[in-house]
């Protein structure tokens, strides 16, 4: 019978009512419900969902699609006006998570109330888990619902049975002693039903030779907690006197001092027996409402701060699964980036040498010089690109130095402005006395180029674009945010902050979210790369620091460089030296593993006039440094199996202390704690740069070198042109 009153529409019934987007759903879902031990209806709108909870149900299954843009003013209407003892649960399927992801659902959920969110696809055994859970709760409001009928209903017979034995009822209040006197305990001591009483007037009503025997008694039963009784006379304003029996109790607060006294008085000489007898009713149903209440609420504290905790639980695990999955996925990507822009490079290397040599020994024809023009400039432009992928990687070949960056900024502002166009507003925030910064100086100049342009396509109608600088101090809490916002792990200390602000269409959350990936861009094919950005994050990890993007539809984008303070001062600037010319004939050791660059280096360096010894491995030129031969200069690549340019460089300085060294590698590939001492040019390069630096290193003397060289690199020019 029970069975049968929980699976129907009723007071009791623990049935689940269904409201799928498809029918095929529904049954589904129905199916499972059933399976599981439960009883399910399937309803085919929400009209007949409305009608279904309202006849009774134990719980709502709810698809959110099927009521997305319907109304719900009829079923939030139930739902609001359900009884207290009511909280009826629903549980809402969403493809798109809960409400901490999911807008739409954290709508539906403040609408609903009792709402547990599930996300499809899920295994059936989430459903059936949800669905059981919902009815015990249900279950429990239904017996909650029982009780709370059952005290009414005692409160009700209490209630007569004070109005039928003519009991007054009396409450004292601690500490204060104020007095709550029901109309009938009024007319025990002669005062008007609806007059005032309070304990002083009470006090002066009992009889004077029942005043010290009170005392006693009320302060016993302050002292130890007991019951209050007492029988004593009391003296009406027109002089009578009346018998009264006085009985309470001490009501406790949670740190068990007594709260107040509750109790009821009576006319001892009517109806003595019967009072005694309702005032052991009233004690008994006042204890078990106040142990009642106690356990209702300590129960629904429990419940609501476990699930409290849980969604933080389950918010913190998927932020710590999603920003485990973006840095795995961009070092991947970093990884792969700096080994295709190292192989490219030396690619770039043979293309750009070979092509110089070619435009030197060519015919004069005007056709054919515009190709190998032509043919130049793309591969420039392709060492272009393979800087902005070693940028993001991480690995280019970077020189910090301490920077002022306000006047880095200031300067560039001419070029920002012609670069911008008549239509966009340049305005500096720079205030005087910041501390210089440790940056690389053209490719800062690059990445704040980089982002004004990025900032200009976001504003076709013209709008104004702020470049502010900003002093900042990351302590240990502000360094775990910005590693929780998914920047790197910033050390403590003092950093400066160039922030590029404009007022343009800003970026979606999807788009703000891979703004820094490698060749992802939002603009048309062929109006940009996908590398500006990427390019100016790798920069700003690379110097220690730091890009952060801030931007919201319709109200531009903020793009922070975080920037590490340089702990010297900016060097003064003094005329480079010129380079020495070199008329003389050079022999060089040219050591690379790669044929193709190789040839292609050994054909620049003869076409200079020197001659050429090359070696494929680092042993190789090894044993022809033993040899007697005459050598001016070894020129090395880094990156060679068996044995690198750095430990061929320390091995030759056992053989020829005096040696020059020239290092030559494509991006910043040393191992990380390396003290390079060897002067170096950056592949891929140009004769004309091979020629300078052959001439300045030769022009030195061997003697001198590597102490006047140090760690300076000769870098290819770095032109600014903008990657969007």
């Amino acid at each position: 019978m029970a069975r049968s009153l929980a699976v129907k529409p009723g007071p009791s019934s623990e049935r689940a009512v269904i409201l799928a987007a498809s029918e095929r759903d529904a049954v589904k879902t129905a199916h499972l419900i059933k399976e599981a031990g439960h009883y399910a209806n399937i309803c085919g709108d929400l009209a007949e969902l409305e009608h279904q909870v309202a006849s009774g149900a134990g719980l709502a299954i709810i698809a959110d699609e099927a009521i997305r843009t319907a109304d719900l003013a009829g079923l939030t209407r139930w739902l609001n006006e359900q009884p207290s003892w009511s909280d009826f649960p629903i549980v809402l399927m969403s493809e798109k998570g809960g409400p901490e992801r999911n807008p739409e659902a954290a709508r539906l959920g403040r609408a609903l109330g009792n709402v547990t969110f599930i996300e499809r696809p899920f295994h059936p055994t989430t459903l059936v888990s949800l669905v059981a859970a919902a009815v015990r709760g249900r279950r429990r409001q239904y017996q909650t619902r029982q009780i709370l009928e059952d005290l009414t209903e005692s409160e009700d017979l209490l209630q007569t049975a004070l109005d039928a034995g003519h009991l007054g009822a009396l409450e004292l209040h601690l500490p204060d002693f104020e007095l709550e006197a029901s109309p009938t305990c009024k007319t025990f001591f002669g005062r008007k039903p609806r007059g005032p009483f309070t304990y002083q007037d009470l006090l002066d009503a009992v009889h004077p030779d029942d005043r010290a025997r009170r005392s006693e008694i009320v302060e016993q039963t302050l002292r130890t907690g007991a019951d209050y009784r007492i029988e004593y006379r009391n003296i009406w304003p027109d002089g009578t006197q009346h018998w009264v029996d006085v009985r309470a109790r001490a009501v406790r607060r949670p740190d068990g001092s007594i709260r107040s006294l509750v109790g009821v008085c009576s006319d001892i000489t009517a109806r003595k027996t019967a009072e005694i007898e309702r005032e052991a009713l009233l004690a008994q149903l006042a204890a078990e409402r106040t142990a009642l209440a106690e356990l209702t609420a300590t129960l629904e504290q429990r419940v609501e701060q476990r699930t409290a905790d849980l969604m933080k639980e389950v918010a913190a695990r998927e932020r710590a699964q999603e920003q485990l999955r973006h840095a795995q996925k961009m070092e991947a990507i970093g990884q792969l980036t700096g080994g295709v822009a190292h192989d490219f490079n030396n690619l770039l290397m043979a293309v750009m040498g070979n092509l110089d040599l070619l435009r030197k020994r060519m015919p004069e024809d005007p056709r054919l010089r515009r190709l190998v023009d032509g043919a130049l400039q793309g591969a420039e432009r392709g060492a272009s690109l393979t800087q902005r992928l070693l940028a993001f990687a991480r690995q280019q070949d970077l020189r910090a130095v301490p920077v002022d960056l306000g006047a880095l900024v200031r300067d560039m502002s001419e070029l920002l402005e012609r670069s911008l166009g008549p239509r966009i507003t340049l305005r500096l925030d720079i205030p005087d006395g910041l501390p210089a910064a440790c940056v690389d100086t053209n490719q800062l100049e690059l990445a704040v180029l980089n982002l004004a342009i990025n900032a200009r396509d976001a504003m076709p109608d013209g709008g104004v674009i702020e470049i502010r600088l900003a002093a900042w101090q990351a302590k240990n809490d502000q360094a775990k945010n910005d590693q929780v916002k998914g920047d790197p792990a910033l050390q403590p200390g003092n950093y400066l902050k160039l922030s590029v602000v404009d007022s343009g269409s800003g970026m979606s959350p999807d788009v703000l979210k891979r703004a820094i990936e490698p060749f992802f861009s939002s603009k048309p094919v062929g109006k940009g790369t996908g590398l500006g950005l990427s390019m100016v994050h790798g920069l700003a990890v690379q110097l220690g620091g730091a890009l952060q993007l801030s931007s919201a539809v319709g109200e531009g984008t903020t793009a922070v460089l975080v920037l590490p303070v340089a702990t010297t001062a900016p060097a003064v600037e003094t005329p480079a030296p010129a380079a020495q010319k070199v008329k003389r004939s050079a022999v060089i050791l040219l050591v690379d593993d790669d044929p193709l660059i190789a040839m292609s280096t050994m054909e620049m360096l003869e076409d200079l006039g020197h001659r050429v010894i090359g070696a494929s491995s680092g042993p190789h030129a090894l044993d022809i440094l033993r040899s007697n031969q005459k050598i001016d200069l070894m020129m090395t690549d880094h990156v060679m199996p068996g044995m690198t340019g750095l430990e061929l460089a320390a091995a030759s300085r056992e053989l020829r202390p005096h040696l020059v060294v020239l290092l030559a590698t494509g991006y910043a590939e040393l191992p990380d704690g390396t003290q390079v001492d060897l002067p170096r040019l950056a592949k891929p390069y140009h004769q004309d740069q091979l020629r300078e630096r052959l001439d300045q290193l030769l022009g030195q003397g061997g003697g001198q070198l590597a102490a006047a060289t140090g760690t300076d690199s000769l870098a290819a020019p770095s032109t600014l042109s903008p990657s969007p």
